[in-house]
């Protein structure tokens, strides 16, 4: 027999999409070209009771050799791959991806919200190299949850506090010139 306070998660969990809230796990990382883990159950705290609606991963500096970046283009790259066979079987599907050189964004719900998730764009803004190369500057996905407006940013900006001014330079550019098509929120400040 359940006692009392066992069903009030339940309860509260379903009071709280009522009200319209959600779990994000969000996750930046600079892998510095290394190799995916084995593991990455501590990353995504996967182990915790409390499980997220949303999961948002960042990378930046993913190894983009000459061969591994066009096979990359044909197939996920062995990041997209680890966190899709980590989070597959815990009933999560990728809902998109975008990729910039070393700089991936993957997005990933669950299947509930899927029919809630529309007008997903996602764009990319070079600045390394006077905007010529891609191996730095920022990726972005944006997409409408339940009719609010998200944008979620992935930047990899000058390194080193000497350049902190060119840093600031390059954010601001990537916002300013992300566009998205979309009348509502056609700028990355237009979201949440």
């Amino acid at each position: 027999m359940m006692e009392e306070n066992e069903e009030q998660p339940d309860d509260h969990q379903s009071l709280e999409k009522e009200r319209g809230r959600f779990r994000l796990h969000m996750v930046t990382w600079n892998v510095a070209t290394a190799d995916p883990p084995k593991d990455v159950a501590s990353l995504l705290h996967l182990n915790s009771p409390k499980t997220p609606d949303l999961y948002v991963i960042g990378l930046q500096e993913v190894y983009s050799g000459p061969v591994r970046f066009v096979s990359d283009m044909m197939f996920d790259d062995p990041w997209s791959q680890l966190f899709i066979s980590t989070l597959a079987p815990r009933n999560y599907v990728k809902v998109s991806s975008m990729r910039m050189q070393g700089l991936l964004l993957l997005f990933f719900s669950k299947p509930e919200h899927i029919p809630f998730i529309r007008d997903i764009q996602a764009t990319y803004t070079r600045t390394g190299m006077f905007g010529y190369w891609g191996n730095k500057g920022g990726v972005s996905v944006r997409l409408s949850f339940y009719g609010h407006m998200l944008c979620f940013l992935n930047c990899h900006l000058a390194a080193h506090m000497k350049y902190a001014n060119e840093r600031v330079d390059e954010f601001e550019h990537i916002v300013d010139t992300q566009t998205f098509d979309c009348k509502k929120a056609p700028k990355i400040t237009d979201h949440r």
